[in-house]
């Protein structure tokens, strides 16, 4: 179904299964032509169908085997009429051809998708930045494969995922990168620019690195850490959910970091050579298994994405010599008595879902969990929240459910304080010390204990 919180965004008729992208791209005056294959099903009998494209014209779009098919154009939508209706389950193939100036998208959250920088683009589309570069069906839910070829001035490097080739044909360099692991539209990004390229192993991921040259030491500082992390939130989460990652570095200042599919993106600002910002490193790094591979089926969810986030910044300042996650949870708790508590974390509304409140709260509430049924459950339910749901989307109610079978509590009461009442509740009373069992001694000794 079409999400509440964005419902002007996708087509709950359809189902796309893989998205084919050809785009020819000028660095200098941001011109952008680009052909796009997209394989689906319909979910219903329908007589056609929408995709999003937003700022972008299409000048032609086609139907696999059906020549009496046609298109319309609004500004949000590509309205695709069938010569021959789709049966429930039918598959189909759509090819649109397209062009135009990309530019961001103005939202209640800002400007968001593709964005110019001052030599070179990037792209960051959460929650539905992704139609101002190819159409799509911008659902969080509706998970497809992609295959993207990108043509560009051969001064400039590409990163878009596994690249599979790189060749120069006719003073351009010609990238292709393929993403087999299904990925949410606002999950796939482009980003462009002069950037030098390190491969660093970070355990058995293969990662990578992509920065401006002059920012060489800052970024070995600030990184030096990211394979213990790696090692670190592996142990708390479970294996590391794709291949690689990717870490890219603007030579622009960027408000946020911006996380995508097996990658994150950071602004020169975020990079200071001291480490001062390395919770942003691990809150990035975390929303790989939270919020990428385990994804939203709907928005007002989201704070499975954050909140998990930033309770795993909280493990990795415990385990990396900082203070505890139990320090940081009062602090934080202490922090969130003054604000209004107006919010509700588990549905917080599309105007608030980037609340800080649904980040910290939310990690609040992972906190509490621990507190309630202890290290062993509370880290063997992350584990298998990463494991069984891996690759796919999920809901609160499917979290609350799994926590309460990996620990044999009955936990409803508990995430109704945390995550619909608007009052803060207390934290449960802790036996956590400052030393904190590694994730996986305590789940083998929680196995080991029932046998």
């Amino acid at each position: 179904m079409v999400d509440d919180y964005t419902p002007q965004a996708g087509d709950a008729r359809i189902r796309i299964e893989h998205y084919d992208l050809t785009l020819d791209y000028k660095v200098s005056t941001n011109r952008l032509s680009a052909t796009v294959v997209l394989r689906g099903r319909a979910t219903e009998a329908t007589p056609g169908f929408g995709l999003d494209l937003v700022g972008l014209r299409a000048s032609k779009v086609t139907v696999a085997g059906d020549p009496r098919a046609s298109f319309a154009q609004t500004d949000r939508k590509l309205k695709v009429r069938l010569g021959a209706p789709l049966a429930a389950g039918e598959a189909f193939e759509v090819t649109v051809v397209y062009a135009g100036a990309p530019r961001p998208r103005r939202t209640r959250w800002g400007t968001i998708g593709w964005e110019e920088l001052e030599d070179g683009l990037l792209v960051a589309s959460q929650p539905t930045g992704a139609p101002t570069w190819f159409p799509c069906n911008d659902l969080p839910s509706d998970k497809a494969t992609y295959r993207l070829e990108i043509a560009t001035d051969a001064a400039y490097t590409v990163v878009a995922g596994d690249l599979s080739s790189c060749v120069t044909r006719g003073g351009k360099r010609v990238w292709v990168f393929e993403r087999e692991v299904p990925t949410a539209p606002y999950l796939v990004t482009l980003q462009i620019g002069r950037y030098t390229h390190e491969s660093r192993p970070l355990g058995r991921v293969r990662g990578d690195l992509y920065y401006p040259k002059p920012m060489s030491a800052r970024v070995a500082s600030d990184f030096a850490p990211l394979e213990r992390m790696m090692g670190v939130f592996e142990d708390a989460f479970g294996p590391y959910p794709f291949d690689d990652y990717s870490v890219v570095v603007t030579a622009d200042d960027l408000e946020i970091p911006l996380e995508a599919q097996a990658m994150a993106v950071f602004g020169s600002n975020h990079i200071d050579g001291v480490g001062g910002l390395q919770r942003l490193i691990a809150h990035e790094l975390a929303h790989q298994w939270f919020g990428n591979s385990v994804g939203v089926a709907r928005w007002r969810d989201i704070w499975l994405n954050e909140g998990f986030a930033c309770y795993a910044e909280w493990i990795w300042s415990e385990r990396s010599g900082g203070p505890s996650a139990h320090a940081k949870a009062l602090g934080h708790h202490a922090s969130l008595t003054e604000p209004p508590q107006d919010i509700r974390i588990g549905d917080p509304g599309p105007a608030l879902m980037f609340d800080d409140r649904v980040y910290k709260r939310g990690a609040l509430a992972l906190h509490a969990l621990r507190l309630t049924v202890g290290d062993a459950a509370f880290f063997g339910t992350l584990r298998e929240w990463t494991a069984r749901y891996r690759g796919v989307t999920a809901t609160t109610a499917d979290f609350v459910a799994l926590a309460e079978e990996v620990s044999g509590h009955r936990l409803q009461t508990l995430f109704a304080e945390w995550l619909e009442d608007l009052r803060l509740p207390r934290l449960p009373a802790s036996t956590l010390t400052d030393a904190a069992v590694p994730p996986t001694a305590a789940i083998e000794t929680l196995r080991q204990q029932r046998g």
